[in-house]
């Protein structure tokens, strides 16, 4: 391992070997070695941003960290340890960087007209872990705008941080796009904490930011009930649908960061019908399985109503029939039934048309159907951010995003903005009948025709989806869902093999049930151990 100037780990951390060991640890393994005292925060924080430059800056250059905080040492003082009052002291994690912070780092979602812009107080989630005695490492790269700027992006660039490649397989072709996806939005948070370069960190979803990115890095999440976590802070896309969420390398990380994620904010009105338990990781045990109703929304007699499992590539396939076998060993019910059509299909007037003007798409010229509700939410969501949130920028509006874009668009507007184009003609107030009739349809067929109307039905505990194919329903719904990793798979992109990458399963359920779904992810996770490294990243 490289020394880094004022290194204390020649003098004040264990052996080599133990560091090294803290690499691909759980959080948990990392926070009993600093309350030991076996390792110091300090040292812990220089070795992450050693791995950063072996392995994000150079080497495969995986590109996960945007920025690191230049006060990220201030917060590892010597004798930091975590306590009940501050679980999470020294602890580095990495936060998205479409979440606020107060200080020296700006906040750019990813955006070359926001490359300046700061914020003018943490978000309350920033708060949160840092009264935990979290060490904020730095911010982590994103899809630009979280996957909202341009159709047919590929996951994990921006115009300011440029490509996130998985670790799994980080090459890219001669366009400089991945050659297996990192997923998004949350790309770079999720390859950061897969490839050792943090104990953990924050992601964001709207609609499968947090479970794409999870699943193929091979990572645990939890996507949240709409109001569980405060966004208070956060640039948006949909406040309808917008959470934060943990990404980690094991349930009991992800329960633990819930624990002081979740707290009611005046700021966000949607925390105010927060329901959660004192603490989530109690009664995470290896037999919460047992006579669990697990829903699998595929019926082999129905077949073009199977739009979860239907259509998955053999090895897919396959791996999710294990996974099932899985459940059934720890013993759990099964319940084999497709999802109502009314549910997934979306209701009318739910997407609106976009010309996909992209000029690398391979669908250019075509027209996309993005939903209604994230192209008008955005314009009035972002505005009242950079209103009100946002400092040091003469960027004001959403308006004033595309106007840059296109002064400067050689560097900005390599894949397009027609997102933006679009949500900038409307009015920005919500006013509009048709965005009202798009959020109530959303509802109707996501919620009360889909997974209420199902898990009614078939009295069930949870829902598994493989992947992140369950993202949207339940997204729609605003209710939760918790990543696990799952096994691995291989593929081919553009007629050439791929290595070996994850594929996670979700556990999705009602609102507020997130302590339920992690004893049930928890109890999978133990059963299989799904979760492998990424190779090629050797201890330093």
């Amino acid at each position: 391992m490289s020394e880094l100037p004022g290194s204390c780990l020649t003098e004040r951390t264990p052996s080599a070997p133990t560091m090294q060991m803290l690499a691909h640890a759980p959080m948990s393994d990392i926070i009993d070695a600093l309350a030991g005292g076996r390792i110091t925060a300090r040292a812990l924080a220089e070795f992450y941003l050693a791995r950063i430059a072996a392995y994000d800056r150079d080497g495969p250059k995986l590109n996960s960290v945007r920025a690191l905080n230049p006060d990220a040492l201030a917060g590892t003082l010597d004798g930091t340890r975590p306590s009940p009052q501050r679980p999470l002291a020294g602890v580095p994690i990495l936060l998205k960087d479409n979440i606020a912070t107060g200080d020296e780092q700006p906040t750019t979602a990813g955006s070359l007209a926001l490359e300046s812009a700061r914020a003018r107080d943490d978000a309350t989630i920033v708060k949160l872990l840092r009264r935990a005695g979290a060490v904020i490492l730095g911010k982590a790269n994103l899809m630009e705008f979280a996957n909202m700027l341009a159709i047919d992006m590929p996951a994990g660039y921006s115009s300011l941080g440029g490509q996130v490649k998985n670790p799994y397989a980080p090459a890219l072709d001669d366009r400089g796009i991945p050659v297996m996806s990192p997923g998004g939005s949350s790309s770079g948070s999720a390859v950061a904490v897969t490839a050792g370069l943090c104990a953990a960190s924050i992601g964001t979803e709207t609609s499968g930011s947090l479970l794409h990115p999870a699943s193929l890095n091979g990572l645990v999440t939890v996507k949240p009930t709409v109001g569980l976590i405060s966004r208070a802070g956060i640039l948006p896309i949909a406040h309808s649908q917008d959470t934060a969420g943990p990404m980690t390398r094991t349930v009991r990380d992800a329960a633990m960061l819930l624990n002081v994620l979740a707290a009611k904010d005046p700021l966000d009105p949607a925390t105010q019908e927060q329901r959660r338990p004192a603490d989530y990781t109690a009664g995470l045990v290896t037999d919460a399985m047992k006579g669990a109703r697990i829903g699998v929304p595929s019926d082999p007699a129905d077949p073009l109503n199977d739009c979860y499992y239907g259509k998955l590539p053999p090895k897919s396939a396959k791996l999710m029939a294990e996974v099932i076998k899985v459940l059934e060993d720890l013993g759990a019910v099964i319940v084999q039934a497709s999802m109502p059509t009314l549910g997934w299909i979306g209701g009318p007037g739910t997407t609106m048309a976009v010309l996909n003007r992209n000029p690398l798409s391979t669908h250019k010229g075509t027209v996309a159907r993005p939903p209604v509700v994230f192209l008008y939410e955005m314009k009035h969501g972002l505005n009242l951010y950079l209103r009100e949130w946002a400092t040091n920028t003469d960027i004001k509006t959403m308006a004033d995003i595309v106007a840059f874009n296109a002064a400067n668009a050689d560097n900005a507007l390599r894949f397009g903005q027609d997102h933006f184009l679009a949500a900038d003609l409307t009015r920005g107030d919500l006013s509009e009948p048709e965005y009202k009739s798009a959020r109530a349809m959303d509802l109707l067929s996501a919620r009360t025709r889909g997974m209420d109307a199902y898990m009614n039905q078939h009295e069930l505990d949870a829902v598994l989806f493989p992947g992140a194919y369950g993202a949207i329903i339940a997204a729609k719904a605003g209710y939760p869902s918790v990543m696990v990793p799952g096994g691995f798979v291989s593929g081919t992109n553009d007629g050439k093999d791929t290595p070996d990458y994850p594929l996670g399963v979700t556990f999705a359920g009602r609102a507020w049930s997130e302590h339920k779904l992690l004893r049930l992810a928890y109890a999978f996770e133990q059963a299989t151990n799904a979760r492998k490294p990424p190779p090629g990243l050797p201890e330093l």
